[in-house]
C-alpha cells in the first residue's frame, strides 16, 4: 500500500511539474544546461537542440541567459500552447557566424513569449525568431538587436510583438511573412518604441486591414522610426506606418527620418489627439494598392480631432500614391515656411486620372513653401492642389513660391510677390502692370495699375491677386 501511495505521489510530481515550472524568485541566474537538469526542457543532443516541455516562468529578479558559444543553436517550443513567462531578465547571445534559432517545430503550434512587469531589461541579440504566436511585452525593458522575425500567426495576438506601457529598441532586425502587424502597441496604452535601421516586407499575410507597424499613443520619450525600409507584398490591405492617439491619453511626439515606405495600402497615418511629428528625409512611394481611392491611399495622411494634430514635413520625396498628402478635419500642418522652405518633392500622386499631390480637406491654413511640385508651371501646380480656391470651406494652401526639382528657386518667374500671406488686414504686393484683385466668389475688388511696392487694406478673406499671366493667393485674418 505504501509503495502504491509512493508511486501516485511521484507521478502527481511530474505531472505538475509538465504543466508548468517557476523559478524561486531568490536572484538564481539560470541557463538552458539549468533547465534540462530541473526537467523543464530536453535537450536533444543527436540534433543539438533544447526543447521547452511544459509553461516556464521566469520570476522577478531571475534571469535566464543563452550564450550560443556555449549552447546548442536552437530552442523549440516542443508542445503545443506553451508559454515563456519573463517576471526577471532574459539575455540571448547569438554568435558572430550564426542566429540563434527560437521557434516551432513542424508538429507544434502556438508558442508563444511574455513579458509582464520584468524587474530587469532582457536582450535579444542576433536571434532568429519563427513560427511563433507572438511576443508580447507588458512594463518590461527589451531591446532586440540584429534579429530575425519571421512566419509568426496570430493565434494568441493579431500582431508579431506587441507591447504596452513600455517602450522597447528595435536595432538592426528584419519582420518579413508574417500573419499580422510586425510591431503594435495598444489605444490604452502609453509607450514609445525607437525602431531603427530595421526592414519590414510582406506581413500581415492574413490581407487584414492592419499596417505593418501600429503604434498607439507615446510616452514621455518620443517615438523614433529612423532608417527603416517597409515595402508591402501581394496583399493590398497591408499599410505602412500608422500612429494614433484616438482617446487623448498623452502628448505624443514622434521622428519619421530617412525612411523608404513603398508598394502599401498606405504610407503614414497619423490620427487623433495631441500628436506632433516632425517628418524628414523619408521616401513615400507608390503606396497605391488600395483598389477604393475614398478608403486611403496616402502617401501621407495626418486627420486630427482638433488643431493639436502637429506636423512638421521637410526634404521628403512623396510620389506614386494614390494622393499624396492629405489633410483632414483639423490639423497644424507645416510644409514649409518663408524662413525655412520644405523642400520636399511632391508629384504625380492621383487616381481616376486626376493629379492630388495635397488634398487640404480641413479648415486649417497649411503653409508649403518652396517644395517641389513635379512643374515649375503655377497653373498646373494649383490644379494638383485642392484647398481654399476650390471650396470655400477649407483651408487655404500658400505653396508659392515654389522650386524645381534641383532646388531653383521660381520665385522670380512668377513675375511679383505677396507678403505677409496669411496677413493681419493689410498686406503688400511688389510688381509692375495692371493688378487685378478677386475675391473667393470670383468677384473683381481691386484694379489698379502699379509700379512698385504696393499696400493693401482689406476684410478677412481669401482673395486671389493677378499680375499679368502670375497669380498669388493670399489670405487676410
Amino acid at each position: 500500500m505504501k509503495k502504491i501511495v509512493l508511486l501516485f505521489t511521484l507521478l502527481l510530481a511530474i505531472t505538475t511539474l509538465n504543466a508548468q515550472w517557476t523559478s524561486p524568485g531568490d536572484g538564481t541566474t539560470y541557463t538552458l544546461t539549468d533547465l534540462a537538469e530541473i526537467g523543464c526542457i530536453h535537450h536533444d543532443y543527436a540534433n543539438s537542440v533544447y526543447s521547452i516541455m511544459t509553461d516556464i516562468t521566469i520570476s522577478a529578479t531571475d534571469k535566464l541567459y543563452i550564450n550560443g558559444n556555449d549552447e546548442p543553436n536552437s530552442l523549440l517550443f516542443n508542445e503545443n500552447d506553451l508559454t515563456l513567462t519573463i517576471k526577471g531578465a532574459v539575455v540571448v547571445e547569438g554568435t558572430e557566424d550564426s542566429y540563434y534559432y527560437i521557434g516551432m517545430p513542424v508538429y507544434a503550434e502556438h508558442g508563444r513569449i511574455r513579458f509582464e512587469d520584468a524587474t530587469e531589461p532582457s536582450h535579444f541579440s542576433r536571434c532568429s525568431f519563427a513560427d511563433l504566436s507572438g511576443i508580447q511585452i507588458i512594463g518590461s525593458d527589451v531591446t532586440f538587436d540584429d534579429c530575425q522575425i519571421i512566419g509568426f500567426n496570430t493565434f494568441s495576438q493579431t500582431s508579431t510583438i506587441s507591447f504596452s506601457n513600455c517602450s522597447p529598441v528595435f536595432t538592426h532586425c528584419s519582420f518579413h511573412d508574417n500573419e499580422g502587424a510586425a510591431i503594435s502597441s495598444p489605444a490604452n496604452g502609453q509607450g514609445s518604441p525607437q525602431i531603427v535601421n530595421c526592414t519590414f516586407s510582406n506581413n500581415v499575410t492574413s490581407n487584414a486591414n492592419q499596417p505593418q507597424i501600429n503604434l498607439g499613443p507615446g510616452s514621455n520619450d518620443t517615438i523614433r522610426i529612423v532608417g527603416c525600409t517597409l515595402e508591402g507584398g501581394a496583399n493590398n490591405m497591408v499599410g505602412g506606418i500608422a500612429i494614433a492617439d484616438l482617446m487623448g491619453t498623452g502628448a505624443t511626439k514622434i521622428l519619421l527620418k530617412d525612411n523608404i515606405v513603398k508598394n502599401n495600402r498606405y504610407g503614414y497615418n497619423q490620427q487623433g489627439y495631441n500628436l506632433s511629428s516632425v517628418v524628414v528625409g523619408n521616401q513615400f512611394i507608390d503606396n497605391n494598392l488600395e483598389t477604393n481611392p475614398m478608403n486611403g491611399g496616402s502617401g501621407i495622411s495626418i486627420y486630427g480631432v482638433d488643431g493639436n494634430n502637429k506636423a512638421i514635413l521637410r526634404d521628403n520625396v512623396i510620389t506614386g500614391n494614390l494622393w499624396g498628402i492629405t489633410v483632414i478635419n483639423k490639423a497644424d500642418i507645416d510644409l514649409g515656411t518663408e524662413d525655412d522652405w520644405g523642400h520636399n518633392q511632391i508629384h504625380d500622386n492621383g487616381n481616376g486620372g486626376v493629379i492630388y499631390d495635397l488634398y487640404n480637406n480641413s479648415t486649417s491654413d497649411i503653409m508649403a513653401v518652396g517644395n517641389y511640385w513635379g512643374t515649375t508651371n503655377e497653373q498646373e501646380i494649383e490644379d494638383h492642389i485642392f484647398h481654399q480656391a476650390d471650396n470655400p470651406g477649407l483651408g487655404m494652401v500658400n505653396y508659392i513660391p515654389f522650386i524645381t526639382d534641383d532646388g531653383t528657386n521660381e520665385a522670380k518667374t512668377t513675375g511679383f510677390e505677396v507678403w505677409p500671406n496669411p496677413a493681419q488686414g493689410r498686406f503688400t504686393v511688389n510688381g509692375q502692370g495692371t493688378m487685378t484683385i478677386t475675391n473667393a466668389l470670383g468677384q473683381t475688388i481691386i484694379t489698379k495699375e502699379i509700379d512698385g511696392k504696393e499696400s493693401i487694406d482689406l476684410p478677412r478673406g481669401l482673395y486671389v491677386v493677378r499680375l499679368g499671366d502670375a497669380t498669388r493667393k493670399v489670405i487676410v485674418e
